[in-house]
């Protein structure tokens, strides 16, 4: 849990660099995302080279991770360290937070960033073991976004028409290969932790129902077209639970938008990457199940 440096020489290796980069874009991740994500002939051997690079100074193991009772039974939670961004700088990879896969409000809460980062974590992983599909990270929609988005400071933010703003968990889209012809869907990602209620009786108070509210009426007027130049968006609703996801759902009701798309899963189910958010349909409310991996 603590770093204790033994002045042990690093030799820094492509796969070392691969890491710093995921954890550049995905701020927390835990080993087994980690070795999922860039591999090796032992998994042992790998997570003795995560403790020397924790040990080193080149990763982090953030410190709130250690607060909860199931934590040693748990793979281990890493983050950048100075020697991983030294080593990034050393080679050229910008640092920004454009880089970034999930939006930096959802850092604000550890657990909360942490379902996010493992929720994208996982579609991507999914996404790379099918040849027919491609993951669209955020930096590649914001390249293509209009200018001044490029250049802005808080470019996670969509406006909402009747005012104020939204910023999703996470942004990213799937291209869909079928022979020469493509199709493209984009998602932005709300992880639901059970912390919000789910409606209040006073529509000024914050509620899910009312930021679902928001999302139809930027997909109605076309807000994600002409704030970040993408032609769709769908809304993943991912919680920590069967039952909290389907009274989402009965609340919504059958007039919802067929935009809006929900699943559960608890944290222990997320310990490493969870393929079935891409495989497995989502729930939509009045609507026919639909299945991510599938452009229709």
């Amino acid at each position: 849990m603590n770093r204790t440096k033994t002045g042990r020489r690093i030799e820094l290796s492509p796969r070392d660099i691969e890491l710093f980069r995921l954890l550049t874009r995905y701020r927390y991740l835990r080993s087994t995302y980690l070795y999922a994500f860039v591999g090796g002939a032992s998994e042992t051997r790998f997570k003795e080279r995560l403790g020397d690079l924790f040990h080193e100074g080149y990763l982090g193991r953030p410190q709130q991770q250690w607060a909860f009772a199931d934590a040693r039974c748990m793979p281990v939670v890493y983050e950048s360290g100075r020697g991983s961004i030294r080593a990034l700088r050393a080679c050229g990879s910008g640092l920004d937070e454009d880089g970034r896969q999930v939006a930096a409000s959802a850092h604000r809460q550890f657990l909360h960033a942490l379902m996010a980062c493992e929720t994208l974590a996982s579609i991507e992983f999914a996404v790379r073991a099918d040849e027919r599909l491609r993951f669209i990270a955020w930096p590649e929609i914001l390249a293509r976004a209009p200018e001044a988005l490029r250049t802005s400071t808080t470019s996670f933010r969509l406006p909402v028409p009747s005012g104020g703003y939204l910023v999703p968990d996470g942004v990213f889209g799937i291209e869909y290969r079928d022979g020469e012809a493509k199709a493209y869907r984009f998602f932005a990602i709300e992880t639901d932790r059970g912390t919000m209620p789910i409606a209040r009786t006073n529509p000024k108070q914050t509620s899910y129902l009312g930021k679902l509210a928001a999302y139809n009426e930027i997909i109605a007027r076309q807000v994600h077209k002409t704030h970040w130049g993408v032609p769709n968006l769908l809304v993943l609703t991912l919680t920590t639970g069967a039952a909290r996801c389907s009274e989402i759902v009965a609340k919504l009701g059958g007039g919802s938008s067929p935009a809006f798309l929900f699943k559960s899963a608890d944290g222990k189910a997320l310990s490493k990457p969870l393929p079935d958010l891409l495989s497995e349909p989502w729930a939509r409310a009045g609507s026919p199940p639909l299945s991510i991996a599938e452009s229709r």
